[in-house]
């Protein structure tokens, strides 16, 4: 069996899926921290922790 996301049709319905359950409000991205650019050492020191959930956002 062929993972979905080697399939150009599977990927393009998981994309029209996670696009409209966020337009829609049905999904909410879970942000455990975010960090600056400047901080990406802190960064890479958090991830190793393993204690993040959600995801990591870096800004620049």
């Amino acid at each position: 069996m062929k993972h979905p996301s080697g399939d150009q049709t599977g990927r393009e319905a998981a994309m029209e899926f996670v696009l409209k359950g966020l337009e829609s409000g049905a999904l909410e991205p879970v942000i455990d921290r975010t960090f600056k650019f400047d901080d990406i050492l802190d960064v890479h020191c958090h991830l190793e922790e393993n204690g993040q959930f959600g995801k990591i956002v870096v800004t620049v």
